[in-house]
């Protein structure tokens, strides 16, 4: 897509720039981004998201980067005319909230699951959307503040894990352009002093309740845990060097959330939950990485023994993706 083709179609609109529910820092910088990008050639947005941005890395990306950007609730005055352009997410994905105004383009890295016609559409199979932002700076050779650079430079680095998980040439080369242009200080500053104290807990409950059948590793935490930090505990359990996928659960008052880590061609993470989900909640996502969740109305049909029927679901599903 020719990002002048973006800028075209929101242009005397009141636009708005969605990420997924629980944002992460690739959302987050792409957003930030986006909006920047925009903000040069003359159209202005603002940034908003459903859900919370609990992570403490997440929360620190807003004070570090100089970021503004409103949870749902706020939206008081958007419109079904205003426009929506999503980020790092795609329209009827279980992750993003439908706010009433009129999602005319998405920007993203993951499957398309549901199709939906865009004004404009950018969906590339990219280790992290931000680096498709950032090729909007390069492709069209947009001054790019520091501080915005920074940001994407962050937001590709936490979503590839380092370059190590579904990296692309894009990413690669996104990285070096923005790197180049960062307030480097700015972006060291985000690795220090980044959990929280509450985060132990998680990390205690996961390895007390870790169980190992091949090289799958599930482990649940019998509280609500915020997204982000699911995600991060599915990556610790993935680090363990006899597993392969990881599936982490939280129980929370309005249903189950799910984290499914993959580090192995033959198992596509995303398939892998969405497949074992099937008729009790949703799931999608990557090949390395996706989420689900199972609401409290659906709970029941796992029966009593909740963690062996769960358990079961995901290890059938992978009986079958291997034959």
């Amino acid at each position: 897509m020719n990002p002048y083709d973006l800028i075209d179609i929101l242009k005397g609109h009141k636009i708005y720039i969605q990420t997924h529910n629980f944002p992460d820092p690739d959302a987050m910088a792409s957003a930030y981004g986006l909006q920047e990008f925009l903000k040069q050639h003359g159209v202005e947005a603002s940034l908003c998201y459903d859900g919370l941005i609990d992570k403490l890395s997440t929360k620190r990306m807003i004070t570090t980067f100089d970021m503004n950007i409103q949870q749902k609730e706020l939206l008081t005055d958007m419109t079904e005319s205003d426009y929506i352009v999503t980020v790092d997410s795609q329209k009827y994905n279980a992750n993003l909230t439908d706010l009433i105004g009129d999602e005319v383009a998405c920007i993203d890295h993951h499957p398309t699951v549901i199709d939906c016609e865009y004004l404009y559409k950018d969906v590339r199979m990219t280790g992290a959307c931000a680096s498709i932002i950032a090729s909007y700076f390069y492709e069209t050779n947009t001054p790019l503040n520091p501080v915005v650079a920074a940001a994407l430079a962050y937001g590709i680095k936490m979503d590839t894990a380092d370059f190590t998980r579904q990296t692309t040439p894009l990413d690669i080369d996104m990285f070096a352009f923005v790197y180049k242009q960062a307030d480097v200080k700015r972006l060291n500053s985000m690795y220090t002093n980044v959990m929280e104290f509450d985060d132990l807990k998680a990390y205690a409950a996961a390895i007390e309740n870790i169980k190992v059948y091949g090289t799958v590793g599930f482990s649940y935490m019998p509280f609500d845990c915020p997204d982000g930090l699911i995600a991060t505990v599915s990556d610790f359990i993935l680090a363990l060097d006899v597993v392969d996928v990881s599936i982490i659960y939280s129980l929370r008052k309005d249903g189950i959330k799910f984290s499914v880590r993959s580090e192995i061609a033959e198992v596509d993470a995303g398939k892998l939950i969405s497949r074992s989900l099937q008729g009790y909640g949703n799931g999608g996502g990557h090949h390395a990485m996706a989420g689900g969740f199972i609401p409290k109305e659906n709970q029941d049909k796992l029966g009593k023994h909740l963690d062996y029927t769960i358990q079961n679901l995901f290890l059938d599903t992978l009986r079958t993706m291997h034959k």
